[in-house]
């Protein structure tokens, strides 16, 4: 197949001003793309021009359209490309299928109304975008959605996405397709480390300061004195942080590894006896996935979507307010989770999930004959 994949936004961006990455190679949507190719389609991927990366080196197309009415529609958000509906009418021939992130983006709106029939819309949100006090998100989906974007196939990528999105649109698969995770960049081991790990941004909704806390409890349990909390990230709150574990007396314990690439990353998460989430506010965190195909179980609260696949498949544990005794729960059953998690590895490749979108196309186009 010819596949063409709307993502506007590469990566996530706090502020306004988008910052430069070296390369668009670590992230979720290219190593998507990537499992594509691999799986014998050509892949093109369509990006807004404000995530341009320093190094322009692909493995595949990759067309970036510049954004419009930026003080309104922000890059960072929104993008509002015009640049996509020339292009999507030139070349809607060419394409077997588009898969377009999102159903409140206008990429997908596009496709929605140029090329219906080849559109599928893979959806991450599970609630109503709390931006104008969700006014904007209200009028697209009750609206623009419903009257513009009936006949495109939406494909959930969580339980919650599926029930939030089926309010207003019908045809939305009854099969879930989670973040996929390219397993030629992530290995996993069997030999743990006496450490967790948290990879995040160093902001104030990932709540890292209550992992702290709730770690230092844990080193005071009888066997546990000698474990390390290995922070990946940067960001604002870097030195309130470190501060905080100079306040507690944590220097020994607690180490701030910055950013880190894949190849990096990997090796840090698959050694470590489980990531770390206590996040305020989140989606799809793709640390959860990645910490699962390295053998590593995550302990996290149940704001990240992918909680359900969580509990679901025993890889770890998933509840509110989880504290020290489930970090020691999580250490002492180590054996286990790893076990869960190795097994389901597969589930969460590229591979696996690029195969899904295309069966769930297929299957749609079947129907509708």
């Amino acid at each position: 197949m010819n596949i063409l994949i709307l993502n506007s936004v590469l990566y996530t961006s706090e502020s306004k001003v988008i910052p430069k990455v070296e390369s668009i190679k670590d992230c979720m949507i290219y190593n998507l793309a990537l499992g594509f190719k691999e799986l014998g389609h050509s892949v093109t991927l369509v990006a807004a021009s404000e995530y341009m990366p320093i190094r322009k080196v692909y493995d595949f197309k990759v067309v970036f359209i510049k954004s419009h009415l930026k003080k309104i529609f922000l890059p960072n958000i929104l993008p509002l490309q015009l640049g996509i509906i020339p292009f999507l009418i030139k070349s809607r021939k060419q394409y077997d299928l588009i898969i377009s992130s999102e159903v409140f983006a206008f990429p997908s709106l596009f496709a929605s109304v140029i090329s219906p029939k080849k559109t599928l819309i893979w959806q991450e949100m599970a609630a109503h975008n709390k931006k104008m006090k969700n006014i904007p998100s209200y009028i697209w989906n009750g609206i623009i959605a419903t009257s513009f974007m009936k006949k495109p196939l939406i494909v959930p990528r969580s339980k919650g996405a599926k029930e939030f999105i089926s309010h207003y649109l019908k045809n939305v698969s009854e099969i879930v397709v989670e973040h996929g995770i390219n397993l030629n960049k992530f290995h996993f081991s069997v030999n743990k480390n006496k450490q967790f790990v948290v990879v995040s941004q160093l902001i104030e909704r990932k709540n890292i300061q209550s992992i702290i806390l709730k770690f230092k409890e844990f080193l005071k349990l009888e066997l546990y004195s000698q474990f390390k909390l290995l922070i990946i990230g940067r960001g604002e709150l870097e030195d309130e942080l470190k501060s905080l574990v100079s306040s507690k007396g944590l220097q020994n314990n607690v180490e701030f590894l910055g950013y880190m690439s894949h190849f990096e990353l990997n090796k840090i998460v698959s050694n470590s006896m489980a990531l770390l989430v206590d996040t305020k506010k989140d989606l799809n965190m793709v640390s959860v996935p990645e910490a699962i195909v390295s053998g590593t179980p995550v302990l996290t609260n149940l704001i990240p979507l992918t909680f359900h696949l969580i509990r679901e498949n025993n890889l770890g544990i998933a509840k509110m307010n989880w504290n020290e005794d489930d970090l020691r729960d999580i250490v002492e059953n180590n054996a286990l989770y790893l076990e869960n998690c190795v097994k389901f590895r597969n589930e969460l490749s590229t591979l696996r999930v690029a195969q899904k979108l295309i069966d769930c196309f297929n299957n749609n186009r079947l129907k509708k004959k």
